[in-house]
């Protein structure tokens, strides 16, 4: 029986709100008003998998192994790691770095996320810089490589994905080795017994069933660390066009957004009334600032206060009442900006993997006449 037979049971006792692609290994995402709580769910976060779930007989027994450019290499069981360092918190968005990927016209490759490919959540574990000063950080380390059981479906011997940190992000104070999540133990289906967590990065980059972190003296090339995965062009490149990956740089930050959560597409007001629109913003490396909502198409904008959110990282809700007027379509749209001036725009510039999707998100409704 194909794996992802397997493992379809499982999410759908988990999860059974999400939508499966249609892919070898199991990806799914929630419909967007799973998404309208300030810390998603478990049940509604969404599942990416570049191979097969490795089997895990014995949570306890794992181990995670640290070695490379470092002056003294070990090797940490859960215990020891959570008897040894200490334990923090941090709430961040996790996204997947083709979210939004089904809107880029010519398509791309790549699994065809809608907006589900995101969530926000309490990582719970122990700081990667602690772990690392531990072990001692060798002058020549510039990447941390990072490893795991998960292989390539039809082909065991090729891990299905090894992504790697710069060290100035490994050793980030918000940077973590987790083991919980949402106050629970992580779960296989994120990545449980440990992940990393490296807030404002692509979900690429958190590294799942993590049991071998090695340095390195260069960028790390593990699996989809290479040619154009995970990488955004440096220029423009037009549909077509030839690839050379010298034209392409790693993804290291996530592009200021935003999400309706509330309405759905297709809602219905009467005309004269209002129509609640909520959601969620955040950024990455660069910090929020504020947020616009329009309903007229974009020729207008109205500033939208933002709620505090959980810390840097976490996102921050807004709520606000807009008119309806006269009977016909209403189309919805929300606008975040960063600190450095970065707003979303209006159509996102084509790029041949379909990455870091963060155009204005448009919720058509109609509006009807009032009865009576």
């Amino acid at each position: 029986m194909p794996r992802r037979l397997v493992e379809l049971p499982l999410l759908r006792s988990l999860k059974p709100g999400l939508h499966v692609h249609d892919e070898e290994a199991l990806n799914a995402e929630p419909s967007l008003d799973l998404l309208d709580e300030a810390i998603t769910p478990l049940g509604a976060f969404f599942i990416r998998n570049n191979g097969a779930l490795p089997e895990i007989v014995d949570a306890g027994a794992w181990t995670l192994t640290i070695d490379g450019e470092v002056e003294r290499p070990a090797v940490w069981s859960l215990a020891a790691l959570r008897e040894t360092f200490e334990t923090v918190t941090q709430t961040a968005v996790l996204e997947c770095a083709g979210n939004g990927r089904s809107q880029f016209s010519p398509a791309t490759d790549g699994l065809q996320w809608r907006l589900g490919a995101v969530g926000c959540a309490r990582w719970t574990g122990v700081r990667l810089a602690d772990v690392l000063r531990h072990a001692g950080v060798k002058p020549g380390a510039v990447y941390t490589g990072h490893h795991a059981p998960d292989r390539q479906i039809g082909k065991p011997e090729k891990a299905a994905l090894s992504r790697g940190l710069p060290i100035a992000k490994a050793l980030a104070p918000e940077t973590l080795i987790a083991f919980g999540m949402n106050g629970e133990p992580l779960p296989r289906l994120h990545g449980g017994p440990l992940r990393i967590v490296a807030p404002g990065y692509p979900g690429s980059a958190w590294q799942k069933w993590l049991d071998r972190i090695s340095l390195r003296a260069q960028e790390h090339d593990g699996e989809k660390m290479r040619g154009t995965d995970y990488r955004m062009p440096i220029r423009p490149l037009r549909p077509g066009e030839a690839l050379d990956p010298a034209d392409f740089a790693v993804i290291t930050d996530m592009p200021v957004k935003s999400l309706i959560t509330r309405p759905a597409d297709g809602f219905t007001v009467a005309a004269g009334e209002t129509v609640t629109v909520a959601g969620f913003a955040w950024s990455g490396a660069v910090p929020l600032a504020g947020l616009e909502l329009s309903c007229d198409g974009g020729r207008s904008w109205r500033a939208v206060a933002l709620e505090p959110g959980e810390g840097p990282y976490a996102w921050r809700r807004f709520e606000a009442r807009l008119p309806a007027g006269q009977p016909g379509t209403l189309t919805v749209m929300a606008r975040a900006h960063d600190a450095a001036g970065n707003r979303q725009p209006l159509e996102m510039p084509w790029n041949p993997r379909g990455y870091c999707n963060n155009q204005v998100q448009r919720v058509s409704g109609r509006v009807v006449a009032r009865a009576g």
